[in-house]
């Protein structure tokens, strides 16, 4: 039938009500300037030519005043430094050799002739693209013995990859939930987990580091309000370098019926005796979690991220979570060699036993030297605080004329006063090596510290 004789068919009242509608929504939908009788010329004019700067953006003017805040400072950039060569325990920029601490090759596997064999076999029968999303130029076997792998390794019926660690959280959690349901995660969660959550539309309560008392008051008063619940922690916190109580979790979420979903980006191949994260560190059932979550970037050598399940979990991300159904499947080179590194990471198992001494090395003379390490625990994640994000950058600068690589994380990714150096710890490093690298701080850390007490003197004096 058509709008015409549809119309004709309403009462006069609907008739009067419908264009009164109308007549509403044409009002709101025209440019108050045409409305008024002023051309849209005329509108336009009044338009700044500014909103078509970028350099006027209001973030972009603050990243300005930052960087030329750190430069009369002192402090020198620290990040985008060009690696001349493969970054393991030792670096070259710029032609020169630093000791490094700024790499998440965990395993010390990246550039090995293993996993390069296993890159260049693959490029030679796959090519170095997936062309399209899986979905629609198909699968080439290095994702499916990826994905098979993950899941035998997790114990779980089934793993999906995604082609970005990144969009692997902000997909998954955006599909999962939605205006109706609950999210609670840590506090010092990664950002993917809490866009993520924000994307999916759900309630969002963020419970202090590692506080399940505040968490379990959270899910008491607010749990029943809501359909489904999902509680995100991480398997080793990327910040802090510290792990979950993950038996409390488990016993958490069955008490308030909710999904538990652990990201291990950071302790897939660290943590747990044999690296199998942190369910082997607790000994729990890894069905216990509802979802895992990693990254391949790390420990694997490759790009990407995963998430491991029921069956039920990966298919219904396999065709409604648009980071995998719209976006290139993952390179099969890469696949192949996560997949390979996988595979080293179960028959060498002395790789992560490795990490862990290092990391309590790290943590024992640290503390020797009278560093604060925080939260850390002694894994491949070693942060060491020092309070103030002038004094992270002016330590970083310090270190890095020292030779010595490693980032200043500060505000406003971690508090001002939560401000450090975060080293990342490999295989590849030795005992000398973390040593050295220590004693370079404790002999800069001082200076820095003194030199920004003067920055602060003479502020007041001016």
């Amino acid at each position: 039938m058509s709008e015409e004789k549809k119309f004709s068919r309403l009462s006069a009242n609907a008739k009067s009500s419908l264009i009164a509608k109308m007549s509403k929504t044409l009002k709101t939908s025209v440019p108050e300037g045409v409305r008024h009788g002023r051309s849209v010329g005329s509108a336009l004019a009044s338009i700044p030519d500014s909103v078509c700067d970028f350099s006027q953006l209001p973030g972009y003017k603050e990243l300005k005043i930052h960087q030329v805040i750190a430069t009369q400072s002192g402090i020198m950039e620290p990040y985008f430094l060009c690696h001349d060569g493969l970054a393991k325990d030792v670096t070259s920029i710029g032609g020169e050799e630093y000791l490094n601490f700024s790499t998440y090759d965990y395993l010390g596997l990246n550039g090995t002739e293993r996993l390069n064999r296993a890159a260049c076999e693959a490029i030679q029968l796959y090519g170095t693209s997936a062309s399209a999303s899986r979905l629609v130029s198909g699968e080439r076997p290095p994702h499916r013995e990826l994905e098979s792998g993950l899941a035998e390794f997790y114990r779980t019926e089934d793993c999906l990859t995604f082609v970005s660690g990144h969009a692997t959280n902000i997909w998954t959690i955006s599909q999962l939930l939605n205006r109706n349901d609950m999210i609670l995660y840590d506090a010092l969660s990664h950002n993917s987990i809490i866009h993520g959550a924000r994307m999916s539309g759900a309630a969002r309560l963020a419970y202090p580091h590692n506080d399940y008392d505040a968490l379990e008051k959270l899910l008491a008063e607010n749990r029943t309000q809501h359909k489904r619940a999902l509680i995100a922690t991480e398997g080793l916190f990327s910040m802090d370098g510290d792990l979950p109580d993950l038996p409390r979790l488990i016993e958490l979420k069955r008490k308030y019926k909710c999904f538990l979903m652990v990201d291990e980006a950071h302790a897939l191949g660290v943590v747990g005796a044999t690296g199998h994260g942190v369910a082997e560190h607790f000994s729990v059932d890894t069905g216990d979690v509802d979802v895992w979550m990693g990254t391949l970037s790390k420990s694997m050598c490759g790009c990407g991220g995963y998430i491991a399940g029921k069956k039920a979990l990966t298919d219904f991300l396999k065709y409604s979570a648009p980071g995998f159904v719209y976006s290139v499947g993952m390179p099969p080179a890469l696949a192949a060699t996560s997949a390979e590194a996988l595979r080293i990471l179960v028959e060498e198992p002395e790789r992560p036993a490795r990490i862990q001494r290092l990391g309590a090395f790290f943590l024992q003379e640290a503390k020797r030297l009278g560093l604060d390490t925080g939260h850390g625990e002694g894994y491949a994640v070693a942060p060491l605080i020092v309070g103030n994000s002038l004094v992270a950058g002016l330590l970083s600068t310090a270190m890095h004329k020292r030779k010595v690589n490693v980032l200043p994380i500060i505000y406003p990714a971690v508090e001002d006063s939560a401000a450090r150096l975060r080293f990342f710890l490999s295989y590849s490093h030795s005992e000398v090596q973390i040593a050295q690298a220590l004693a370079v701080v404790a002999e800069e850390l001082p200076k820095v510290r003194h030199l920004v007490t003067s920055f602060a003197d003479d502020s007041v004096s001016a």
